[in-house]
């Protein structure tokens, strides 16, 4: 089965700033005037991440809570680019929350997947079928005591197992059009139940598709054998359809698992050979 796609945060470095000190001059002269002390950082003069950066992250840095990862030019290569960012809502009744707070952060989780929408194109099912993901950032808890109330919304594209893709060419819209969906599609190089089954981009070597979404009612979990059921019949038709027989055809379909549920993935897949 397909894993959960798993919440990610990040951080910049917080602003230092070294106060000088005055100093008193000779008795017998006038008293020169002390130097003026430095102001100190506020929370609007903590830097933030801009729309728009590029990063050359790592899979195992994508999946850190907070990250270090220098910009880089986005003609150099580069496997995240930040689409949105945003302040962090941290005040509820009253309360200040703490910047790694399951509220605070179960607000970002939904926000960064809707705004990558915005970006890439195409329709909600098209996002789903393909191998772009949304990962997000927010200030480490130092950070965040220096004055920095952001998030930062990341687009990566997953290449196979722990393995990050270029982001190469242009990212805004390019799920509007076949040719993106054909690059950055979600492929396999087996049928999803074999043990040789790897997910990769539909532009590497493969031999089955990801096809077709099938969506169920958010809420408490179905349970798997209410999942796996409902998916037959949409999965069935949707092979029959890309088949070039449609008497004899092959068809498969992945279906929702409790942690993935939970993680927010209310949706399976279906597959046919490609």
């Amino acid at each position: 089965m397909l894993r959960p796609s798993r919440a990610l945060a990040s951080a910049v470095v917080a602003l230092l700033l070294t106060l000088s000190a005055g100093c008193s001059a000779d008795d017998a002269d006038p008293p020169e005037p002390a130097p003026s002390a430095a102001p100190k950082p506020t929370a609007t003069a903590v830097p933030g991440p801009a729309k728009g950066a590029c990063y050359r992250m790592s899979f195992e840095g994508a999946l850190a809570a907070t990250t270090q990862a220098d910009e880089v030019p986005c003609t150099e290569e580069h496997t995240s680019q930040t689409y949105l960012v945003g302040t962090l809502d941290t005040l509820v009744d009253g309360h200040l929350l703490a910047v790694d707070s399951d509220r605070v952060l179960g607000d970002i989780a939904q926000t960064c997947p809707q705004r990558l929408l915005d970006l890439v194109g195409g329709t909600r099912a098209d996002v789903r079928l393909s191998m772009l993901r949304p990962v997000w950032f927010t200030p480490s808890l130092a950070q965040a005591d220096a004055g920095a109330s952001w998030f930062r919304c990341d687009v990566i594209a997953v290449a196979g197992q722990e393995r990050l893709a270029p982001l190469t060419g242009r990212i805004a819209g390019v799920l509007d059009g076949q040719e993106g969906r054909d690059r950055w599609g979600m492929c396999g190089t087996d049928q999803p139940d074999s043990p040789d089954f790897e997910r990769v981009l539909c532009s590497a070597p493969h031999s089955w598709r990801a096809i077709e979404v099938v969506d169920f009612e958010p809420g408490p979990y179905p349970g798997a054998a209410t999942v796996r059921d409902r998916g037959q019949t949409p999965c069935e038709d949707a092979g029959r359809e890309v088949a070039d027989d449609a008497l004899n055809f092959q068809w498969g379909y992945e279906w929702p698992t409790r942690e993935q549920w939970r993680s927010g993935q209310t949706y399976g897949r279906c597959w046919a050979p490609d």
